[in-house]
Formats: C-alpha cells, structure tokens, sequence
C-alpha cells in the first residue's frame, strides 16, 4: 500500500474523515464460514463505534509470487470474491495487488504501513492463525503489540471447527477436488458456483434427446470431474432453474483439453448462447466415465436425470 492505485478500493461508501474504520485482514479464498466470522467481528466492532467496515484482501495468492510452480488453486475467482464480499454488507472492499514489493514490507512496520493509509483505522481482525510480514514472520501476537503503540485495537478471531478438523480453505480445495461438494458446501456456508458464459457447441446433445447448455470452466480449482445436481440462472436474474450437469472432458463422444460445463436444464431452458450463466453445485452424483458408445450413454443420462429430479424433489 503506497498511497497510489496499488491501494484499490472496489466499493465505497461516503463518510467523515475521521469515521473510524475496522478492518478485516486475510485472502478469504472461498470466503468460508471461518472467514465470515473475522468480517462480522469487523462488522460488530463498526456498528459498535458508529464507524465503517471493509475488508483488505489480496490477489494474487502468495504462492503464485512465491512457488509459481505450483501454486495454491482459488476456490473463488476474483470476480466471484468480489460477489461474495458484496454480499456481507461491507461498506468498503479493499484489493490489494500481492507485488514483491509489498511482500517485502518488514512485520514490524505493517501496521504503522496500514495506519498511514487508513488515518482513522481504529481496529483490525484476523484469525488467530494469519500471519503477515516479510517472510511471513508476524503474528497476531507481534500485531497486537504493533496496535497498543499505534493505539489500533486488534482482534485474534479464534478458527473454526467443524468435525475433528478445523474449516481451511485447503479442506475444503480437497474435499471438492474429491467431489465431496456436499460436505465443501458445508464449510463454505453457502453453496459452490461458477460462472461461465453459453458457447455454441457441436450440438451433440440435441442428436441423443440431451440438449445442454455448453459453459467453459472458468475457475482456478476444478472440482471432480463427473454428473452434478446444479441449479442455473442467469447472473441478473434471481430465479434458478433445476438441472444436472457433467463436468469433465467428455471421453465418451470427444475428449478434450480444457473442461468443459455441460448443463441440461431439467424444465424449459430461456438461455441461448452468450448469456453469462451462474451455476450453483449441489450434489455430486457419480464421477465421468467413458461408455461403450452413445445408446449407453443416453441410458446413463436418463438415469443421471431421474437421479437429479430426485434429489430436487427431496430438498
């Protein structure tokens, strides 16, 4: 943060120069039920003072600076944190570009470096495990003697627990990596989706009764490849449709490259090529497979189809 665009604010509100402002800290990839509980401690702590909250976030993620060869996959693309973020009833969202240069900036001196951005920060909160920092050397405890000299109040958000584990962005890569989305959803506290806009196909799925809607994966994480429950609806709009969809690279009529998002909408489909789609997953019904020509595969899609009716009639 140097006073100049590397500080970029995504959404703001007007209020007084001297509004004191409490900052949640941290990547918030997923922005899970863990990192919803340091935003409302934020959050308590504003209404408490009559101030404002925001978020200070990063992107890329550390490890893309740091081990670009194998760097931690985002559950949530930019524009999907974005979304999330808006929806926590934040007064402001802050984006920060993860440069060298702000990865260089000594742990002793971050605090002092955010309050000369933010003269009227008065709190900041993290969870208890973030770590911060040249080297990441800092901890809540370095950052709470930073904040009694700095008169900054700072809050150490004890991390959740669900089950025998604690909730990480990590647990819940794997689990969807596993095609666990039920228990990943668990975690996050709301249901995973992607976004992705209606490409024209091969219209394949026309010729076996099994139109769907072609959407090129967008995101960093793939989850399993496979047949899901999902719900569709256009990024404007806020009624969902019920289909299921295959996730994969289609090894029975055309194994590709890059996956690819393939929706058949168990109603009357409204959306044609072009329009941006968000997907919600919910069920993971069985893993890709490669059949024994197109008869059995349209066998398999009448059964995947009955399977997810079932699945919406029984929520």
């Amino acid at each position: 943060m140097s006073g100049t665009k590397q500080f970029e604010c995504l959404r703001t509100v007007d209020y007084a120069a001297d509004c004191p402002v409490h900052l949640a800290i941290g990547m918030f990839d997923g922005l899970h039920r863990g990192h919803q509980r340091v935003i409302e401690s934020a959050k308590e702590a504003a209404r408490e003072s009559g101030g404002v909250c925001g978020t200070l976030t990063f992107w890329p993620h550390p490890s893309r600076l740091f081990r670009p060869a194998d760097p931690a996959r985002m559950i949530l693309s930019p524009e999907l944190k974005r979304l999330e973020l808006a929806k926590l009833g934040l007064d402001f969202i802050v984006e920060e570009p993860f440069t060298r240069e702000f990865a260089a900036i000594e742990a002793s001196e971050f605090l002092a470096h955010l309050k000369s951005e933010l003269p009227a920060i008065q709190s900041v909160h993290a969870g208890e495990n973030w770590q911060f920092g040249r080297g990441r050397t800092g901890d809540m405890g370095e950052l709470e003697l930073q904040g009694d000299l700095l008169g900054v109040g700072v809050e150490s958000v004890p991390c959740l627990d669900s089950g025998a584990e604690r909730v990480s962005s990590t647990r819940i890569r794997n689990l969807l990596t596993l095609g666990q989305i039920g228990e990943a959803n668990e975690l996050l506290g709301y249901d995973y989706y992607s976004i992705g806009t209606v490409t024209q196909g091969k219209r394949m799925g026309r010729t076996i009764d099994a139109p769907t809607l072609n959407l090129p994966f967008e995101g960093d994480l793939r989850p399993a490849y496979g047949v899901y429950a999902v719900s569709v609806s256009d990024v404007s709009l806020d009624h969902q449709y019920r289909a299921v969809a295959n996730f994969g690279i289609r090894p029975t009529v055309e194994q590709t490259d890059k996956p690819l998002l393939e929706a058949f909408l168990l109603d009357e489909c409204p959306f044609d090529y072009g329009h941006r789609l968000q997907v919600v997953w919910h069920s993971f019904l069985r893993q890709e497979e490669k059949f024994n020509g197109i008869d059995e595969l349209k066998r398999q899609i009448a059964k995947d189809v009955d399977q997810a009716r079932a699945f919406f009639d029984g929520r």
